[in-house]
């Protein structure tokens, strides 16, 4: 296959504006040593964004919605424009500190065999974000919702399905990586398809990862880079949210479409 890039970073962004300015100057300060694309989805955030990124961000590909289109399908908008040999899905609230997309890229270089790959993910307060993780069972996605509970956070079921009996300090095989940072070889999305755009938000990184799984490739979590995730957790904070509704829904979808059996 021929690319016209190594990578493309594909983000969407919804009311972020502040933090997906972060994101983009980040990207440009630390990037270097390959060629790369930004592509960016704004799904009618109607905070400025757009504007923002047309007068600071010239160089961005910027697709604009006139509506919120969710997260899978706006992503396959970037996907499907997209013209790297490797595809870097990132969240709008990500901070770069140094040239973390050089290290993914060199190390799926190296291992033919890795099909998505994603980085370290810290808070502001620097504590590490578990996001790699076992798949759930159904018990799993309802404690997920309900960690505001310290004796649900602090359960057998929620520490297995995040990795809690792990340091996350070695490169390592895992079920699937969160949509924050993932590392996609194009070659897998010929082979398997883009995110699933029945799901509005939710498991798309889940059903994604799965699919990769299936597929022949592995999915690795590598702690060799650090990168800062203002994480949102939108749907933890406004449980009955229209979002969180959407989110619930997504969760069911993906029990259905696997037969309620979701596993390698």
């Amino acid at each position: 296959m021929n690319f016209q890039t190594d990578v493309s970073i594909v983000i969407i962004s919804w009311r972020m504006k502040e933090l997906l300015q972060i994101c983009l100057k980040t990207i440009y300060s630390f990037t270097s040593g390959i060629n790369f694309e930004t592509i960016v989805i704004d799904n009618n955030s109607s905070d400025g964004t757009s504007e923002m990124i047309e007068k600071e961000f010239p160089e961005v590909v910027l697709i604009k919605n006139s509506e919120n289109r969710g997260v899978a399908p706006a992503r396959n908008q970037g996907i499907e424009i997209a013209r790297g040999k490797y595809i870097l899905i990132l969240d709008a609230d990500v901070e770069l500190t140094e040239n973390s997309i050089l290290k993914l890229f060199q190390y799926m270089e190296d291992d033919k065999t890795c099909g998505v790959v994603g980085s370290k993910l810290i808070g502001t307060d620097h504590q590490l974000q578990f996001s790699c993780k076992r798949f759930p069972n159904f018990l799993s996605f309802i404690f997920r919702r309900l960690e505001h509970f310290s004796f649900i956070r602090n359960s057998k079921t929620l520490r297995y399905h995040t990795m809690q009996d792990w340091d996350h300090k070695e490169i390592k095989e895992v079920d699937y990586l969160i949509g924050a940072c993932q590392f996609i070889r194009s070659e897998v999305i010929k082979k398997i398809g883009m995110y699933d755009d029945k799901i509005f938000y939710g498991p798309e990184d889940i059903d994604f990862c799965l699919r990769v799984w299936k597929a022949g490739w592995r999915v690795v979590y590598f702690p060799k880079t650090t990168i800062i995730h203002h994480e949102q957790r939108i749907t933890k904070k406004k449980f009955f949210s229209s979002i969180s509704m959407k989110h619930l829904i997504g969760i069911f979808y993906i029990y259905r479409k696997y037969h309620f059996k979701i596993g390698r």
